[in-house]
């Protein structure tokens, strides 16, 4: 029987599995980082004050997404082409979730309801990305190569989801509550459904290349099908509740530079 620890272990110890989990991670973090900075650049007047914040969550994207090449370097690996079936952040946008990249391309003020539309899909993407970090960190905080830097990416991403909390909370306050639970709702909705398709093209190519057999790809898709279940039945809740944060002002300050990775 295999585990979490003991499936990411096999990831990380082959060059070309671990090349493309790290290309993908890359990939993603990067757009993450675009994104942000644009919208912080698109504010409208009335949320000016949020411009720091939004222009932090970027820098700390873009930070990921360096940490992920450098890894890549470290072993003397490039990074691989994203196959369109497991970018998460385009899946999301064809689904009309989050602000779309030909809105953000144009030099428009955005709406506030666009952020509102900007911060509920964050809060729901967070959620996940938290998670994720949450279980590598569990398993992988102390490994020398992968270590320090998932260590870092949770930290960052425990502070991007306290950030969207409170804002989602402020602007809730002003009014939008009505919106911000409905988008909530559409997104984590459409959310659970684009994780459960990339961590199936993630979970075959990664089998294609591990030679994993069938027996064993098979329970691996049985896995992600029952987790899809339970967000669809229930686990989607948990990404549209709002709490006001231990980690108040989360992104209130510098973002942290990127490690080297010698």
């Amino acid at each position: 029987m295999f585990s979490a620890r003991s499936l990411f272990q096999e990831i990380v110890d082959n060059d070309a599995s671990y090349r493309l989990f790290c290309s993908i991670a890359a990939s993603g973090e990067a757009q993450g980082g675009w994104e942000n900075g644009r919208i912080a650049a698109l504010l409208p007047d009335s949320q000016r004050a949020l411009a720091p914040k939004v222009a932090r969550h970027g820098a700390d994207e873009d930070k990921h997404g360096r940490i992920f090449n450098a890894l890549l370097r470290k072993r003397g690996l490039t990074p691989v082409e994203v196959p369109a079936a497991t970018d998460y952040t385009m899946l999301l946008e064809r689904r009309g979730i989050g602000l779309a990249h030909d809105r953000l391309r144009r030099d428009e003020p955005l709406s506030e309801r666009d952020i509102v539309t900007y911060l509920a899909h964050s809060r729901v993407t967070e959620q996940r990305a938290a998670e994720q970090m949450v279980l590598l960190r569990r398993y992988f905080g102390d490994h020398p190569e992968v270590g320090r830097a998932v260590r870092m990416i949770c930290h960052d991403e425990e502070n991007h989801l306290a950030y969207c909390h409170e804002e989602l909370l402020r602007l809730a306050g002003a009014g939008h509550g009505r919106a911000i639970q409905r988008t909530l709702r559409e997104c984590a909705l459409a959310e659970i459904a684009v994780h459960r398709d990339v961590s199936l093209a993630v979970m075959a190519r990664m089998g294609r290349i591990l030679g994993w057999s069938r027996a064993r790809s098979a329970l691996l898709r049985a896995g992600i099908a029952a987790l899809y279940g339970y967000e669809r039945l229930f686990g989607w809740r948990r990404m549209v509740s709002l709490a006001m944060p231990e980690r108040q002002n989360a992104l209130g300050g510098p973002a942290t530079a990127a490690p080297e990775f010698a």
